[in-house]
């Protein structure tokens, strides 16, 4: 299924805004998920992840509509390498057996975003060599 930058990037403002909600505001039920325990030290954290959260959503809300171009690129592609590397990251912890089965969900996620950006930045290439 392709998608256009302008709905991937939506869905993933979108994506980004409920994160934001639910590490700075109920960081516990997550963790949870995860299969690892609440500390005032993971909450610290997981409040200032809220906020990159929510920083990377207004980002991607405002791009949103922009035409191919090398900052769309590099957003892509900055953000592209962060779903892959946590998605690397989070499989890894799990199969260290510090994070339980529920952070594949997570991994998940990262990956189909990763290869979302790499389509969407694939196909403004094509549109940029034909057109």
């Amino acid at each position: 299924m392709q998608l256009s930058f302008r709905t991937l990037s939506t869905l993933t403002s979108l994506l980004c805004f409920l994160l934001a909600l639910v590490w700075g505001f109920v960081p516990d039920g997550l963790l949870a998920i995860w299969s690892i325990e609440y500390s005032s030290a993971a909450g610290f954290v997981a409040r200032r992840s809220a906020v990159l959260f929510a920083a990377l959503g207004v980002i991607f809300y405002l791009v949103r509509n922009e035409a191919p171009s090398v900052t769309r690129g590099a957003l892509s592609t900055g953000f592209t390498v962060g779903c892959f590397g946590l998605a690397t990251l989070g499989f890894g912890e799990w199969l260290n057996g510090h994070a339980g089965p529920g952070i594949l969900l997570a991994v998940l996620v990262e990956l189909a975003l990763g290869l979302g950006f790499v389509q969407t930045r694939r196909a403004s290439a094509e549109l940029e060599t034909t057109g």
